[in-house]
């Protein structure tokens, strides 16, 4: 039987403004001073395309909390990508399709956790770069999507695709979806995309509106490489958006390249549903009210 797990620090994020935020807050601080557990806290402040500020130095951390809804997770992922690092997320927001892990369930989580009773998902990331002119110009990392649509008034944008090297074909459309399988519950779902289990490696490309019915979804394993020409004269601004978050604004002739990034986010799964009966009650399936 495995030992206990020693936590000697613990990082606290929340991004909620809510009083139940600061109820919970307060509960999960004097719990860890009575344990004489130290903890950093952090609070990410505004909208989420806003929080680009760091906690900075993690050395010595056993465990981040996050404490919000899926927005503050997918912060928590970039922070701790590649530390390993787990995350426990506890679900503050009103949808919370990865936080999984209510407020009243927090304390019992923990427990498990360090008794090794509680399961971590090792969950895929994904590498976004910009190249311009034959040079790396930008990249980024995000846990759900990246996104290359329109930045102002909705107009179609014309876009070269690319699987490891083999033309796909020309897309005509409102911009397109490259989604990890944790993403393919959130804006790619949303959009028409398939739903993959979130430890699978893949990844979709998802088109957006195309103008031409026959571009349909595509799942590809997470080991081929995406690659997207933003073509010349286009007729609006062309945006790539990373989680909701990051934004970087495309020229024609940029070629942005997606794929699977060797770093990981490890998040603690609730032993009180799968990922199943996660869809089932977030997404009103079998009858529910509402569906």
């Amino acid at each position: 039987m495995k030992s206990a797990k020693l936590i000697n620090k613990v990082l606290l994020i929340t991004g909620s403004t809510r009083m139940e935020s600061s109820e919970i807050l307060d509960e999960i601080s004097d719990f860890f001073e009575q344990s004489g557990i130290k903890y950093l806290l952090y609070r990410v402040n505004g909208k989420p395309e806003e929080w680009h500020e760091k906690p900075g130095d993690l050395s010595g951390i056993d465990l981040v909390i996050s404490l919000g809804g899926d927005g503050t997770l997918l912060y928590c992922a970039k922070i701790v990508a590649g530390e390993n690092i787990p995350i426990l997320a506890v679900n503050l927001g009103d949808f919370g399709f990865i936080t999984e892990i209510s407020k009243s369930e927090w304390k019992d989580a923990y427990y498990k956790y360090i008794d090794n009773r509680l399961k971590i998902s090792s969950r895929m990331m994904l590498k976004v770069c910009v190249e311009r002119n034959k040079k790396l110009f930008a990249c980024y990392l995000g846990l759900n999507d990246g996104v290359i649509g329109t930045g102002g008034i909705s107009r179609i944008i014309r876009l070269k695709v690319y699987i490891s090297g083999t033309y796909i074909g020309r897309y005509k459309a409102d911009g397109v979806i490259v989604a990890t399988p944790t993403g393919s519950t959130a804006y790619s779902v949303a959009a028409g995309g398939p739903i993959l289990h979130p430890g699978m490696e893949a990844l979709i490309l998802n088109p957006i509106c195309p103008f031409t019915l026959s571009n349909r979804p595509i799942v590809f394993p997470g080991n081929e490489i995406l690659e997207i020409e933003v073509e010349e004269h286009q007729r609006t601004n062309v945006i790539l958006s990373i989680d909701g978050q990051e934004s970087f604004p495309l020229k024609p002739g940029d070629r942005v390249i997606f794929k699977r990034s060797s770093k990981k986010t490890m998040i603690l799964q609730s032993d009180r549903r799968n990922f199943y009966e996660v869809l089932r009650k977030k997404l009103n399936w079998a009858g529910e009210p509402n569906a």
